[in-house]
């Protein structure tokens, strides 16, 4: 579980060296006052004050090497925190699969695993400053103390008031912070939103209508940055006017005691110093606000860290040819019946072609036979063993899937169809089977021509979809995975299936009567239902059938 406290530990090593560096910088701080106290009396007095110079010079040289190791410490911590946090993040989500990442906008999400995640890693170091920032204050009251208790109460006294200042500043900001966060999270969920469906935007003529949409949200976002500045101003402008005030209390009580005789000059220059320091507890605000950023940032890191993982069993799947049974599925979300009570037994090696008219949860289906999601009630087995008990590697290489609109991935297009890195011999294998070879050879650089510059219709999309499934052992799944392709490269492809030489079962989704023809079996969903399980020459008799295919 992700917390503050254990995004600040993430910084390791580097923590004792910044809060070192810190401690060393405070002790140059406190120590300072003292030694040019101890210079002017020693001008005043006329002899020793090279050797204090000399020391003055030295303490200042260590403090700014303290202050350039503490940032690049600093920001080294800051960095490894931040790709730690976003691994875990990134592993979370994919992990988690289609369900897990259900309840977050895409553009939320990103915002959340890169900027919040950048914002929680500032953690640790900003707790150690803040913790650090605390020493010269205590110092300087001892030292005052030291001095004269009388200049300790006047100065106790005015950095009481400080104190209070930054608490309340601290309690406005935390809130402030989370919103600001959430508001761009919400921009970017808008943004993604538009991007993905942007040939539809640039079609209806829309541009306009959808740029104001993604940016009605900026009002609310500079409203929440105004609340903000106005709360630092506000708690900085207290602290300028506490600040002072401590200054001249310890330099009025100082000035008598030095009538008095029981102070020296020095002393009294060096009261002056540590009421300074007492003062510029006004300066945290910085630092507490950067505190305030990483708490939202944990926060919203934390509720991607909660997704939960698709567990997976260990066990292998015996020797087969893809049996695939369905025992009493029924799958349940937001209170809707997507899938009602389910009982299929499909025999190995066969074409099964699922149709049924739109909501007829034939998505549902496949996605529950990929293990893409589990049902609420029931279990399916492949070859007699239930899916959710198989190792992950195990279901992976035994169950491929390709989807209407596939997702590629990779650098190139050769990746797109191996993202495992399996031989090049197994890539142009399953490139020709499924036809992509045909214009993926035509290309400049064939296999190794960038993903992201590759001209590319629907179908050929589709083609690298299928491509990338194709190595599947014991099962293809196919959602509508050949609706982009033409007639010919369809029936060519539909034949590659049927004709399978690997034997596998073949669980083809779709919405062509010519595609559920050449199938074994056909699968007939309605309303979540299984109306019937025959071949589609024996449906086509019933008028309902004909319907769904329009």
């Amino acid at each position: 579980m992700i917390t503050f406290t254990s995004v600040a530990k993430r910084g390791g090593g580097w923590l004792p060296l910044i809060g070192l560096n810190a401690l060393i910088g405070s002790a140059v701080t406190l120590a300072l006052p003292t030694i040019l106290g101890r210079s002017v009396d020693s001008i005043i007095a006329g002899t020793g004050y090279t050797r204090w110079l000399i020391i003055a010079s030295a303490a200042i040289g260590l403090g700014i090497v303290a202050s350039l190791i503490d940032a690049f410490a600093g920001a080294a911590c800051v960095a490894e925190t931040a790709a730690w946090l976003r691994h875990r993040l990134v592993r979370q989500v994919v992990r988690g699969g289609p369900d897990g990442s259900r309840g977050f906008e895409t553009g939320d999400l990103v915002t959340r695993v890169s900027a919040n995640a950048n914002d929680a890693a500032q953690a640790g170091p900003a707790a150690v400053t803040a913790i650090a920032a605390i020493a010269p204050p205590i110092g300087s009251l001892v030292l005052l103390a030291l001095i004269d208790p009388w200049l300790a109460a006047a100065f106790f006294g005015g950095v009481l008031l400080v104190i209070l200042v930054l608490l309340a500043f601290a309690k406005r900001t935390a809130d402030v912070s989370l919103a600001y966060q959430e508001t761009q999270g919400r921009i970017a969920a808008r943004l993604s939103e538009s991007l993905t469906g942007i040939r539809t935007i640039a079609a209806a003529g829309t541009a306009g209508r959808e740029e104001r949409r993604i940016l009605s949200l900026l009002p609310e976002l500079h409203k929440q940055g105004v609340v903000t500045w106005r709360i630092l101003a506000r708690s900085g402008a207290q602290a300028a006017i506490v600040g002072p005030l401590v200054l001249v209390a310890v330099l009025a009580v100082g000035g008598v005691q030095l009538v008095a005789g029981h102070i020296t000059t020095g002393d009294l220059f060096a009261a002056s110093q540590y009421a300074v320091l007492g003062a510029g507890l006004g300066t945290l605000t910085g630092v507490i606000g950067e505190i305030a950023r990483a708490k939202a940032g944990v926060q919203r890191s934390a509720e991607v860290d909660a997704i939960a993982t698709v567990p997976h069993g260990s066990l292998a799947l015996p020797s087969g040819a893809g049996h695939l049974t369905f025992d009493h599925v029924s799958v349940v979300a937001d209170g809707n019946i997507l899938l009602r009570d389910v009982n299929l037994d499909l025999p190995g090696g066969l074409t099964v072609a699922v149709v049924g008219p739109s909501g007829a949860g034939k998505s549902v289906l496949a996605a529950v036979a990929a293990r893409l999601r589990d049902p609420s009630t029931g279990h399916v087995s492949l070859d007699g063993v239930p899916l959710q008990a198989v190792s992950r590697h195990a279901l992976r290489r035994a169950v491929g899937c390709a989807f209407e609109r596939p997702q590629l991935v990779g650098r190139t297009i050769g990746e797109s169809i191996a993202p495992n890195a399996i031989s090049p011999v197994r890539t142009l294998a399953a490139a020709r089977a499924t036809h992509a070879h045909d214009f993926v050879s035509r290309l400049p650089d064939g296999y190794f021509t960038s993903l992201r510059r590759a001209p590319m219709s629907g179908g050929e999309r589709q083609r690298l979809g299928l491509a990338r499934a194709w190595p599947a052992e014991r099962l293809l799944v196919l959602d509508d995975a050949t609706s982009s392709l033409d007639t010919a490269t369809e029936r060519q492809i539909g034949r590659t299936l049927t004709e399978d030489r690997h034997h596998r079962t073949r669980l083809i989704v779709t919405h062509r009567p010519a595609t559920a023809a050449r199938a074994d079996l056909v699968v007939w969903l309605d309303h979540g239902q299984v109306r019937a399980v025959a071949p589609h020459a024996d449906l086509w008799n019933d008028t309902s059938y004909r319907e769904v295919f329009g």
